[in-house]
């Protein structure tokens, strides 16, 4: 099985930055904040065919490696 996170890119061309999905215009931060919501992978892969069930544990693993950061510095805004 591939490892998942290779489907999480970073392209400052790509909204703004920002990790997306297989350079798609899917960034990771909205697929999160569409299944905390509740929708599922089911719902998801309905609504967005050309993702693939994998893109979304992607973004779960992406997700879950971000917790494991030692330290989180909050940015002077």
């Amino acid at each position: 099985m591939e490892n998942l996170l290779e489907r999480i890119t970073l392209n400052p061309k790509i909204c703004h930055g920002k990790p997306t999905i297989r350079n798609l215009r899917y960034p990771v931060e909205n697929m999160l904040e569409l299944l905390a919501s509740g929708m599922t992978m089911e719902n998801l892969l309905a609504d967005y065919p050309d993702l693939e069930k994998e893109d979304f544990l992607a973004c779960l693993q992406y997700a879950a490696r971000l917790t494991q950061l030692k330290s989180i510095y909050r940015l002077a805004s």
